[in-house]
């Protein structure tokens, strides 16, 4: 199992810097400053919620002190990789809503995209500026070896996460100052100025002059509502609700204190069924009436557009790598994760019979829900998923349990190596780019591969280095 503070029996070089810093502090002492920096967390309202339990509902994610270290060599794989994947991810999206072109080819079957219930008929024939779908794609990415990653699954509609990046690495600087001198880590501060600028490289072609941005939330009782102000206060625009919009003539409007005041993109943290009550849900009082219209009058530019999720099913995720050899010419530089998908009998098959050594997950499914890790599962737990499985196989994917890098946490007993995993940001806009950093998500319990904050997962920030050599 890849340890990655350690090669072999030595410590790392790149983090000689956090060794020493653990050991001038001692963990009794880092321990103290964990607690100070999740009560600012708390202060501030850095939470998430979590409405199925019956109990508070938000919640503050675990913050661990020890930060991720990545060499430029190691980022730039994940950097590159990840951009590829979101380029081939948008050409797909585009493609399933214009000539499907990969269907014909006979890449993709066409069942998979019809009968998916994250595929929007009302889509079709819509073209948004650049063909950008998909403007912000959070890739998630395990690693098992020095040099080798894989992707675990793709976030193309609502990806969130990226505040915590950013108010990790701003509670780190405020408390450790001096982890930071020498300027080797890189800065994370640009995310804003790179969101913004690719919102407006999307702008409409209809669009009047500058464009007028604004984010748009189901309102505070939202999990990621949080995020949801803090983007659009990082960006200095409008952070707005439904009943704030109102459309005209095919133009979207947003309500001020001066009079109507146009919008012309719009950055939707909102779920497809709910953005339009004359298209999708027509009792959905969060979205706006009209708003399909506007777009597909070229009047608005939706940021991620409606349809996305397409591209985020999980047995759509098998296709990627031939997506990326189709659309983009070239091979993956960071492959999949092997999965078997449970509708094609002889994978069912293989699945039934090694269960217990698999991860299964529903194909739709999020959150760390709805799956099974089988070498830490109970005997009932796998024959339940058994019987879920020859009821209804193409409803899940399976993977092998990859033995995932651990990176070391704070405990009362001293350090400790914990399964990581990480969520890096793709921005796409006149470039494709990303922030060098991301979500490093960690699985707090000891032996635990499920890293996801609904299911006891904390975080951490996420360093990338420079070279001095190459940055003098």
């Amino acid at each position: 199992m890849y340890n990655e503070m350690f090669r072999g029996s030595g410590l790392r070089d790149e983090y000689a810097v956090i060794d020493a810093w653990l050991k001038k502090h001692g963990p009794t002492a880092l321990l103290d400053r964990q607690a100070e920096a999740e009560e600012l967390f708390r202060r501030i309202g850095i939470t998430f919620a979590v409405y199925t339990e019956g109990t508070d509902p938000d919640r503050l994610i675990p913050f661990d002190m020890v930060p991720r270290v990545f060499n430029e060599k190691e980022w730039s794989i994940v950097e590159s990789g990840s951009i590829q994947r979101a380029k081939a991810l948008n050409c797909f999206i585009a493609d399933v809503y214009g000539d499907r072109n990969i269907v014909r080819e006979g890449i993709i079957p066409e069942a998979m995209i019809l009968n998916n219930p994250a595929y929007l008929s009302q889509m079709n024939g819509y073209r948004p500026p650049n063909d950008i779908w998909s403007h912000i794609i959070g890739v998630d990415i395990v690693r098992t070896e020095e040099d080798t990653f894989y992707v675990l699954e793709d976030n193309c509609r609502t990806p969130s996460g990226v505040s915590y990046v950013l108010q990790n690495r701003e509670v780190m600087h405020r408390m450790f100052p001096d982890l930071f001198e020498g300027g080797r880590v890189r800065p994370v501060d640009g995310y804003g100025e790179l969101l913004a600028a690719a919102m407006q490289d999307c702008a409409p072609a209809n669009c009047p002059g500058r464009p007028t941005l604004a984010l748009l939330t189901p309102g505070q009782y939202n999990s990621a509502y949080y995020e949801h102000y803090f983007l659009a206060d990082l960006m200095g625009i409008e952070l707005v609700e439904g009943s704030d919009l109102f459309v005209d003539d095919d133009v979207v409007y947003m309500r001020t204190t001066n009079g109507p005041e146009r919008v012309d993109v719009l950055y939707r943290r909102i779920d497809d069924d709910f953005m339009d009550p004359e298209v999708f849900f027509e009792g959905s009082t969060l979205g706006v009436p009209g708003i399909i219209r506007a777009m597909k009058a070229g009047n608005l530019t939706m940021v991620n557009a409606p349809g996305t999720g397409i591209a985020d099913d999980k047995s759509v995720y098998t296709y990627v790598p031939e997506m990326i050899r189709f659309y983009l010419g070239e091979e993956p530089i960071i492959e999949n994760v092997p999965t078997y998908c449970c509708e094609r009998p002889d994978e069912l098959a293989y699945v039934l019979e090694n269960l217990p050594e698999l991860v299964v997950k529903e194909v739709h499914g999020s959150g760390g829900y709805g799956m099974l890790v089988g070498p830490t599962a109970t005997h009932e737990e796998v024959e339940e998923f058994r019987a879920k499985l020859v009821a209804n196989p193409t409803n899940y994917i399976a993977q092998p349990t990859l033995a995932l890098s651990t990176s070391p946490i704070l405990t009362p007993d001293g350090m400790s190596p914990r399964h990581v995993d990480l969520r890096p940001f793709v921005i796409s806009g006149n470039q494709t780019s990303l922030i060098p950093s991301g979500l490093t998500r960690v699985a707090l319990q000891e032996g635990s591969l499920v890293v996801n904050s609904s299911q006891g997962g904390g975080v951490k920030d996420t360093w990338v280095l420079s070279d001095r050599t190459s940055h003098a």
